[in-house]
């Protein structure tokens, strides 16, 4: 009868509201929880088939849960550099342990990016889940895959060992002075047979016209070892002798005396500048300036025997040298070698790129957050620790590169906030309370009812 009808139809209306209570109060509990998603209830009717002609029998309602998955919190600055946030679509994706991580262990979705660095030096946040990204491969990229999970692992920021970055490229910038005499030994001066090196060392030999231009040089173990360039005036115009030799001697191998690397003649164009064109100090004219260095106890020019060290290409930046009618100079010397540095801290990219940085000024790729994306995020299913696993309502899954075929970029020092609003959630919950005392009423209501219809037999 109808009066049963409403009679249930009010017990539905506590039923959905008590879920609409539930919902508000999770979100205004999370409301200052990193990355944390609203959520909703909301109501559809249920309609019985009325089976007496003018008669209406209650169906009643059912409330139904939405999280706001999909929407954007607000992106706010942290202190530490390792705290993430996504502006755009897209999760991190992360697992719940970071050693011996396998193929076949879950992964979870999350956008909560309160990462910090564990005991062990895996990148993890504050519900114990682990950063998961794209290993820097040996060319210094990354192989990625948009559906292969496999091929991403935990990030650790902290068991790399020492950087070292041997010189590779040397740069210097100086004036030799035009109006220096011409030497008295350039005209017999032979580079098979004498050295300006020798002069330095011992004080024998032919004395260089301009003080030797010290180059410090990085090994590939990061030793540091010091190369001189020394020249003389010929009587040739704007033509001068130089060589480039180690100092010590020892420090290299090589066919020319008292470690001498390099010789030959370096000239000048008549406004000032290098002729490198015309230049036989690296070779033939026209060679370009580079010093090849075999590994220890190769083929002559090498390092020395002793010191066991890797082969090393060395190029020469000689496009700020002159030859002008001023004071012979250096300005400055450059090289892009670093000792060896200890890890100080790490970077994250817009592009999800992690990098550590060592107190030697190197900075190192690590690897490559991954960004999964779905079609329809907000069919995710959400689990403990603020993230979310995959459902066939979510679509299929893709991982891609931050910022990369729609997938958000990555905020470093900086964390997505909430996006429960307080205001909305306080008017929701006393509308919720007054909707479930009308349904509580809606009961007592039909109970009186009920009773009166008892109370005719009477």
């Amino acid at each position: 009868m109808s009066i049963n009808s409403a009679l249930l139809a009010g017990v539905s209306g506590l039923v959905a509201n008590s879920s609409a209570l539930a919902a508000i109060s999770d979100n205004i509990a999370n409301v200052n929880t990193t990355a944390y998603k609203r959520n909703q209830v909301d109501f559809a009717t249920m309609v019985t088939s009325q089976a007496v002609k003018g008669e209406y029998s209650a169906g009643g309602v059912q409330g139904s849960s939405k999280a706001f998955v999909s929407q954007q919190g607000l992106i706010q600055s942290s202190s530490s550099s390792t705290s993430l946030a996504i502006s755009g679509d897209g999760f991190f994706v992360v697992s719940t342990k970071g050693a011996g991580l396998t193929a076949s262990d879950p992964r979870e979705f999350t956008r909560a990016g309160a990462f910090a660095p564990d005991a062990n030096g895996y990148l993890v946040n504050d519900a114990g889940l682990y950063l998961q990204g794209w290993p820097v491969n040996a060319t210094g990229g990354f192989t990625t895959d948009p559906s292969d999970l496999s091929k991403i692992g935990p990030i650790n920021v902290k068991n790399l060992g020492a950087a070292v970055q041997q010189t590779s490229t040397l740069g210097i910038s100086a004036n030799l002075d035009q109006t220096t005499a011409v030497s008295a030994g350039a005209a017999t001066y032979n580079k098979a047979t004498k050295s300006m090196a020798a002069f330095a060392a011992t004080g024998t030999g032919t004395a260089p016209d301009a003080p030797p231009m010290e180059l410090s040089v990085v090994d590939s173990m990061g030793g540091t070892h010091k190369f001189a360039l020394a020249f003389e005036k010929t009587a040739t115009p704007n033509t001068w002798n130089a060589e480039i030799y180690a100092v010590p001697a020892s420090d290299v191998s090589t066919a020319g005396p008292n470690g001498q690397i390099a010789a030959g003649l370096v000239k000048f164009n008549t406004d000032g500048s290098i002729d490198l064109a015309n230049s036989t100090l690296f070779g033939a004219a026209g060679a370009p300036p580079q010093i090849n260095l075999a590994a220890s106890g190769g083929a002559q020019p090498a390092w020395g025997t002793a010191l066991g060290i890797a082969a090393q290409p060395l190029t020469l930046d000689l496009s700020q040298f002159t030859q002008l009618a001023a004071a012979t100079t250096v300005n400055s010397v450059t090289s892009n070698g670093a000792g060896v540095g200890n890890i100080v801290g790490v970077q994250v990219s817009p592009d999800g790129v992690v990098s550590a940085l060592f107190d030697n000024s190197q900075v190192r790729k690590i690897a490559q957050i991954a960004i999964a994306t779905f079609p329809n995020a907000d069919g995710l299913q959400a689990v403990n620790g603020n993230a979310y696993t995959s459902t066939l309502p979510a679509g299929q899954m893709t991982l891609k590169a931050a910022g990369v075929g729609g997938a958000g970029k990555i905020a470093p020092s900086s964390l997505e906030a909430s996006t429960v609003d307080l205001s909305t959630e306080f008017t929701g919950l006393i509308t919720t309370q007054k909707a479930y005392s009308a349904s509580s009423k809606i009961i007592t209501t039909a109970d009186t009812m009920l009773d009166e219809l008892i109370n005719i037999i009477r």
